[in-house]
């Protein structure tokens, strides 16, 4: 996967089309993100003898390939390319060519 925790990426299909934000958490085997403020889903927590019962919002999970890394130097999505530089392999921004990590 070529999306990591904490980046910034671009939704490009669904109902939050357009939306940005980062990302909490990637679930490789699966290939899906949890992103800021995007699939925001209603969970009814039950009513306990410590807690009073409640409606949470909360972030569910994505497919990667609904979302695009977002370039804040060209200020725009791009895709992400590997270069190896002293046996180590690294993220390349498609559109500027600099280097992510």
């Amino acid at each position: 996967m070529n999306i990591k925790k904490n980046d910034t990426v671009l939704v490009i299909t669904g109902k939050d089309k357009g939306k940005k934000g980062k990302v909490l958490k990637v679930f490789p085997k699966t290939e899906r993100v949890i992103v800021e403020g995007v699939n925001v889903q209603t969970k009814h927590q039950k009513q306990t003898r410590k807690e009073a019962a409640e409606i949470k919002h909360q972030e569910g999970p994505i497919h990667a390939s609904n979302v695009m890394f977002w370039d804040s130097k060209a200020k725009a999505p791009t895709r992400v390319g590997y270069i190896v530089e002293n046996g180590r392999k690294k993220r390349v921004s498609k559109k500027t060519g600099q280097v992510l990590d």
